[in-house]
């Protein structure tokens, strides 16, 4: 006889599965009756598609230019990938530093924490002028915003490991460099990928809004064209492309964090 017993693996699997149904169930309602409303009172008032474009007309204009509109995507997420790639890097690296080196941290860690509140919008131009129309200043833009929550997260979490790890592996006959990339960086991961996730959720935003300021294609590009004519319904299309975007990357680093460290404490309850 077959035995319908699941091993407790699979169990759990599909008790988690369930449960993230369940808690992404009341947003999507949310978000369809949000659309609903949206829709309902652009219709019932009439107002100009050049004001405001109803839920159905951003997607027959995302229908309507998904040619144009994928190859700006296209041109965008390279740019925002490679430089969201290099901050990772660089971003955990200069984290390191920050932790190894007291006088680094004295030096660089307020400047870090200072460094965010430039807005974007005064130092993009700078990046056209430096590097021209190409691609190159925009992966270097994203590449410098992105790196600076990675360092700081990775700092931090360095700093809140525990003592003791490091007393234990030093006390087995590990070296201070093995002891903090296999013991610190491992503890520290999840605060690590802290920092990966809120620079994963801007990395678009900001090459599109460089490539407004000065580029030969992208999504900002694509996007200034339909400013100048009028074209509301493909500007929220542009708008709309980039939040799908982001969210494809946050999934990405969600996926990897849970390959590399396996389930949050959040997920492993019952």
């Amino acid at each position: 006889m077959r035995s319908n017993l699941q091993s407790p693996g699979k169990l759990s699997a599909t008790k988690n599965k369930k449960n993230h149904l369940a808690a992404a169930l009341p947003s999507l309602i949310t978000l369809l009756l949000l659309l609903l409303v949206w829709q309902i009172l652009v219709s019932v008032s009439h107002t100009s598609a050049r004001i405001i474009s109803s839920p159905w007309g951003i997607w027959q204009a995302m229908v309507v230019n998904r040619s144009s509109l994928l190859t700006a995507a296209y041109t965008t997420s390279c740019e925002a990938f490679i430089g969201f790639i290099l901050a990772i890097g660089a971003g955990i690296l200069l984290g390191v530093g920050l932790y190894v080196s007291h006088t680094f941290y004295a030096s660089f860690y307020p400047l870090l924490v200072g460094a965010q509140t430039l807005p974007i919008i005064t130092i993009a131009p700078l990046f056209v002028i430096w590097f021209g129309y190409g691609s190159l200043g925009k992966i270097v833009l994203v590449a410098v915003f992105s790196l600076f929550p990675i360092a700081i997260q990775t700092c931090r979490g360095l700093i809140a490991v525990p003592r003791y790890f490091r007393d234990v592996a030093l006390t087995c006959g590990a070296t201070s460099p093995w002891e903090l990339w296999h013991v610190h960086i491992r503890v520290a991961a999840r605060q690590i990928f802290s920092g990966i996730r809120i620079s994963a959720t801007y990395i678009f935003a900001t090459a599109a809004t460089a490539e407004y300021i000065g580029a030969r294609n992208g999504i900002g590009v694509w996007m200034q064209a339909a400013y100048n004519s009028f074209q509301t319904p493909m500007v929220f299309a542009a708008t709309v492309v980039i939040i799908i975007l982001t969210g494809l990357v946050m999934a990405l680093v969600s996926l990897a964090e849970r390959l590399m460290l396996g389930p949050a404490e959040e997920d492993s309850i019952d």
